[in-house]
Order: structure tokens, then C-alpha cells, then sequence
């Protein structure tokens, strides 16, 4: 989880971003009622009534938990480690939302003929390819197809619900000219009008 998120930190990094981390790293996490953390050899476990997530600290870095609070030091004020800071307090509250109130992505398909089904642990999408697509469901999250054309995945581990919503969905992004597609509930696509076609009895 710390190796992904790094990557993506590292894409994002510049002087302002490292400073907003450096903010965020400071700042005492409030545990949610009904979540317990502990650590224990450079883990930190967060447990609450969804499930219970890991996390490996880097050891530089130190964790503490202390009145219901879990409080992140950094080992230095350089650039990278006040970022790495930032990163780590933000890891541990998405955990700590994780396990008390879950994730949910919501997908919606559009286009003639276009649907989904959840078989077992496979999601089945109908999107006008010559053979469906089975898309293998990660452990760690569950799919759900209340509808043909509506897609929720849900989870614990905010990072493992996002990447599975983003894998489902660029499958068939959606398109600007129809619409059709697979999109987020919410997401605006942004439409173009369709190439005009001259008839063949144009003037001539």
C-alpha cells in the first residue's frame, strides 16, 4: 500500500505539495468510535466493525496511539521525509474510515446492449466486443450489479475499491460522441457533436 502510494506521491512531487503533506502529517488522527489501532514492530494495525488493515512504517518514522488518537512523527524536516509524513498520517486515516464505514465506487453503463453480472468472484460485462470481458473480482472487495447497468464495488481498503473501479471502467471509457460506455456515477463527460456526413446529392 506505502509502495503504491509513493509512487503516485512521487508524480505529484513539488515544494507546494511537499509542504501540504508536511500540514497533513502533523495533524492527530481521531479514531472513530468503535476503531482500535496498535502497533507493534514498525506495523500498525487498525481494526473496527468492517474489518482490520495493516500498515508497514517505514522505520525512520514513529507511530504512537495515545487517547484515541494516533499521532505520526517524521525523523527529519527534509523534503522527502515531510512528504513521506504526510503520506503516512493520510494512509492511516483512510484505514481508519475503512474499517468503520467502508468505500463505495459507483459505475453506470451506457450503450445499446451494454450490461454486467456479477457470477462468483468474476464480473461479467457485455460491452459490443466480440466475447465478453471477465474481470476477476480482487480479494478485499466485493461487486455488486443491482441492475444490468449499475456497478458498486465496495471494500475496506480505499486504495483496492479505487484501482478496481478504475481497471472496470477503462474497459470502455466513455465516449464523447455517444455517451456510451462505462463512467462514475456523477462524472461529466464532456460531449462533441459527431462528424457531419455531406448526402451525395450535395451541390455539384
Amino acid at each position: 500500500m506505502l509502495k503504491r502510494a509513493k509512487q503516485s506521491l512521487a508524480a505529484k512531487s513539488s515544494v507546494t505539495f511537499g509542504e501540504d503533506m508536511s500540514r497533513i502529517g502533523k495533524k492527530p488522527i481521531d479514531l472513530p468510535a468503535g476503531v482500535k489501532a496498535a502497533v507493534a514492530n514498525s506495523v500498525i494495525t487498525v481494526e473496527g466493525v468492517k474489518g482490520k488493515l495493516t500498515l508497514n512504517i517505514p522505520p525512520k518514522f514513529k507511530v504512537e496511539v495515545k487517547d484515541n488518537k494516533v499521532i505520526v512523527t517524521r525523523p527529519s524536516d527534509a523534503k522527502q521525509d515531510k512528504a513521506t509524513h504526510g503520506l503516512i498520517r493520510s494512509l492511516i486515516n483512510n484505514m481508519a474510515i475503512g474499517v468503520s464505514a467502508g468505500y463505495i465506487k459507483e459505475l453506470e453503463i451506457s450503450g445499446v446492449g451494454f450490461k454486467a453480472a456479477v457470477q462468483g468472484k468474476v464480473l461479467n460485462l457485455q460491452l459490443s466486443y466480440t466475447h465478453p470481458i471477465n474481470f476477476n473480482i480482487p480479494d478485499g472487495v466485493t461487486v455488486e450489479t443491482p441492475k444490468p447497468t449499475n456497478i458498486i464495488i465496495k471494500g475496506i481498503d480505499k486504495t483496492k475499491v479505487g484501482e478496481a473501479a478504475a481497471k472496470i471502467r477503462d474497459y470502455y471509457r466513455p465516449e464523447p460522441y455517444k455517451g456510451k460506455g462505462i463512467k462514475y456515477v456523477g462524472e461529466h463527460v464532456r460531449r462533441k457533436a459527431g462528424k457531419s456526413v455531406t448526402g451525395a446529392g450535395g451541390a455539384g
